[in-house]
């Protein structure tokens, strides 16, 4: 028998609070947190009772819903996963889930061609490859680009509840260069997605800046229903990138006329794969051609450009022009002999030696 949807979120619930190893779970702290859950997303002020928890403890650990949960109790008080690495989301499809969800690509894929569907192409075709994956024993015929040892994208869920509920919330967070986490009052306003990598968008506390947020660097997560949530009123994404490329945003610079050489062997990519929506072709020549950009200089543009090696040749804007030469100059130096860089050659004999 399914689970009624009330339970799914209970279940839910309780996987993410287990799921967050910074906290200690006692059963009240997982009543109080199942409780909020439930207020917020059915709007259920009643609250859950022990028994109703402890039995849906039992169930998460048992094979009936397929999650056997290695749920443990740590000094008789204490609820946590064995497997510091589970969660419930992360259970493979049973026969009746990939049937369901079989269905609903069926009914998605009658919504093709229709302009507002669009955006769900390259959904319909990752549901059709796994479940052709899964349903056949072969493998997958579509190869789509992920990271699955990327951190923090258990946390995608709640910020976008947070987003659509209107709902601050308290980011334990621990950027690359910080020592120690530092949490914070954060107001989401909408996710990114850049090269694979997640961001919560927002703004701090009472502060007016807008920060990017990598998943991958927070460290927990918490609502925040006593902060009252400061609305996005005229910031849309699409406007707000529109003269970037990548997440670096300035709001005092204006953007740049980019002037880039790009090699015949490369140019067939840059045309086909513009770098960015500005890009625009100037000449053309049997050496390459030359494009020209519309954007901010930030540090995502350099990186494209030195993603190409001798590919690119910056011609202007002179400022940008030298950077990227100091930044080659830089890493030529490590390859010089008296850089004190081994060279990989060198290495093997050693080790055959």
């Amino acid at each position: 028998m399914p689970a009624n949807r009330n339970a799914l979120i209970r279940y839910r619930a309780i996987d993410n609070c287990l799921t967050n190893r910074y906290r200690q779970w006692t059963l009240d702290a997982l009543i109080e947190a199942v409780s909020e859950t439930l207020y917020d997303y059915e709007g259920m002020d009643k609250g859950i009772s022990r028994r109703t928890i402890q039995a849906d403890l039992q169930m998460m650990r048992s094979d009936k819903l397929g999650y056997n949960a290695p749920i443990v109790v740590i000094d008789k008080k204490y609820y946590a996963y064995a497997d510091p690495t589970y969660s419930i989301t992360q259970i493979p499809l049973t026969g009746q889930d990939l049937g369901r969800m079989s269905e609903a690509v069926e009914v998605l894929k009658q919504f093709k061609g229709f302009s507002h569907f669009e955006q769900l192409s390259g959904v319909v075709q990752k549901l059709e490859a796994h479940i052709y994956s899964v349903t056949t024993n072969q493998r997958t015929i579509i190869d789509f680009d992920k990271n699955d040892n990327l951190k923090g994208l258990s946390f995608l869920d709640v910020l976008y509840q947070a987003i659509v509920q209107k709902k601050a919330v308290a980011i334990t967070y621990q950027s690359f260069k910080a020592q120690q986490p530092n949490r914070f009052w954060f107001h989401v306003w909408w996710l990114k997605e850049f090269k694979n990598r997640w961001f919560a968008v927002g703004v701090r506390g009472n502060q007016s800046d807008v920060y990017h947020l990598a998943l991958d660097r927070i460290l927990a997560i918490e609502t925040a229903d006593e902060i009252e949530y400061r609305h996005n009123a005229d910031m849309a994404p699409d406007a707000y990138y529109q003269h970037v490329i990548g997440v670096t945003v300035s709001r005092t610079l204006r953007p740049c006329r980019v002037l880039i050489q790009v090699t015949a062997e490369h140019a067939p990519y840059v045309e086909t794969k513009p770098l960015h929506p500005s890009q625009q072709l100037v000449e053309r020549g049997p050496e390459g051609i030359i494009i020209e950009l519309s954007v901010q200089l930030n540090f995502e543009l350099e990186r494209e450009i030195l993603s190409f090696g001798d590919g690119m040749t910056v011609l202007a804007p002179a400022r940008l022009r030298e950077r990227i030469r100091q930044k080659f100059r830089t890493g030529v130096a490590r390859y010089e002999p008296d850089s004190g860089t081994k060279s990989s050659l060198e290495d093997d004999k050693q080790m055959e030696n």
